[in-house]
């Protein structure tokens, strides 16, 4: 018998392999990537379900500019927080200082997740990258980002998907297409980075090396639910770049939910797409800091701050009140839209009181009227006079008329809702049925209110009122 040489194996065996790699490389290749910009509406009604009975998610914007916190070179800079490297201006290597300073050592993930599910909010959407371009995880592809540029060593991002998994919070991420730092997206008119006119020769190149591969990093490794993009109206950013964007990312996960500003579609704050025969990518509008005037067939979400400022200013003192910032949820919902409220926590990782203590009391708002809340959707009519707002249960088979404001008298008279015959009326957090009749001259509902409900202390609750009304 001949003796087997092992050596002489080996040559044919590294051949299958190398044959057998390149065989699955073009396989891989040659599988046709799915066009998800022509889904159908079934597979869209089904994609965004969760996105439109949740209503309610966090906005954070946190990041180096927690450290200034509004002021330089001890100046107060006018604008929001986030944008103080643009607005001062603040040289990239100045800012990269800022960066370098960043140790949020109070920063508590499952805090910040407790909060947002104690608020009865049901995603979180934080910025993984803001237009500064420093980054909250760690990404492979720079080195300017928390693990390897700070002190801190602590992916955020990480932590924040863990914490949010355990309260049943979606982690979504908001991320730049603009970028300050990075020298092929820069302008070349430095400090104006915003200028629609400017543009870099470069930037595509920054998309294929840079921006793709970050946003192909947060999708694989921390599979969030909703990518927010931003930045998207400077001139080297196209149509086309955010139709790719959006087949590439939708090609990592089916199921992801993008917004319209990973195209080119939104008209300015109002935040809804052109009429305009182009198909823009994007799932739903992003009205900013405003709310639509009525409803609209497409998918929206309002994002708004709590006071002045997205990233955190020490002085910006100028805090809506829980009754507005319920009232505002409120009129979101009847008009068939989703409310994405801001915290801009400080440099050491905290949350600011203020927008603690009104987020608990929109979650207490929240306890005792989920149900009117919560995958309701919009009724015929959304709004009768001015203190009042109308929604329907998700199964259609009730309408809650929810009050701005308590009646002066005993009594409410409704003209857009008729209840079912010898039905029972409720009030949320109260535990007995109202009296009601129908005049059947005006063809008005008239629901009688107990007469010790005049006494604030003894409501339900504080700031709006919801009727259950079966239909």
């Amino acid at each position: 018998m001949k003796k087997c040489h092992f050596k002489n194996l080996m040559l044919p065996i590294a051949i299958l392999i190398f044959f057998g790699c390149q065989q699955q490389t073009k396989q891989k290749e040659e599988t046709p990537s799915k066009d998800y910009l022509n889904e159908t509406k079934a597979e869209k009604d089904n994609r965004m379900r969760w996105w439109r009975e949740a209503k309610f998610g966090m906005f954070i914007h946190w990041g180096p500019y927690a450290i200034p916190a509004g002021t330089y070179e001890g100046k107060q800079i006018s604008g929001i927080g986030e944008w103080i490297m643009n607005n001062a201006p603040v040289p990239v290597e100045a800012y990269e200082d800022f960066s370098r300073q960043f140790n949020p050592v109070a920063f508590d993930a499952d805090e910040w997740a407790r909060i947002a599910s104690d608020a009865g909010m049901k995603y979180m959407v934080i910025t993984s990258k803001h237009h500064d371009g420093f980054c909250l995880w760690d990404s492979k592809v720079t080195n300017y980002d928390i693990m390897d540029f700070t002190s801190f060593r602590r992916d955020i991002l990480r932590e924040l998907k863990e914490a949010c998994d355990k309260y049943g919070v979606k982690l979504c991420f908001y991320h730049s297409i603009m970028d300050w730092h990075h020298p092929d997206a820069q302008s070349a008119f430095f400090p104006n980075y915003n200028d629609k006119e400017k543009s870099n020769p470069n930037f595509q190149r920054y998309v294929t090396d840079y921006l793709k591969p970050q946003v192909e990093e947060l999708v694989v490794n921390y599979d969030p639910a909703v990518i927010w993009f931003d930045g998207e109206w400077i001139k080297d950013w196209t149509h086309e770049n955010g139709q790719e964007m959006y087949r590439f990312l939708r090609n990592l996960n089916p199921d992801l939910i993008i917004n319209n500003r990973v195209d080119k579609g939104r008209q300015g704050m109002q935040g809804m797409n052109k009429d305009d025969e182009k198909k823009y990518a994007g799932d739903f509008g992003t009205p900013e800091q405003e709310i639509l005037e009525g409803t609209s067939d497409f998918d929206w979400e309002a994002c708004m701050t709590m006071n002045d400022t997205w990233g955190y200013k020490s002085y910006d003192d100028n805090w809506k009140s829980s009754d507005t910032l319920i009232h505002y949820l409120i009129d979101i919902v009847a008009k068939g839209g989703n409310f994405l409220l801001n915290v801009g926590p400080t440099a050491e990782g905290l949350i600011p009181q203020p927008s603690v203590d009104r987020l608990a009391e929109m979650g207490d708002w929240l306890a005792i009227n989920a149900e009117a809340v919560y995958a309701a959707g919009s009724h015929k009519v959304y709004k009768e006079g001015e203190h009042i707002r109308y929604t329907v249960s998700n199964d259609g088979k009730y309408v809650y008329a929810i009050m701005l404001k308590w009646p002066d008298n005993n009594s409410l008279m409704l003209e857009n809702v008729i209840p079912k015959a010898e039905s029972e009326i409720r009030l949320l957090g109260y535990d007995r049925p109202l009296s009601w009749e129908v005049d059947p001259e005006e063809s008005e509902l008239v629901i009688n209110l107990p007469k010790e409900l005049r006494d604030e202390a003894k409501r339900p609750g504080k700031y709006a009122w919801s009727l259950k009304i079966p239909i």
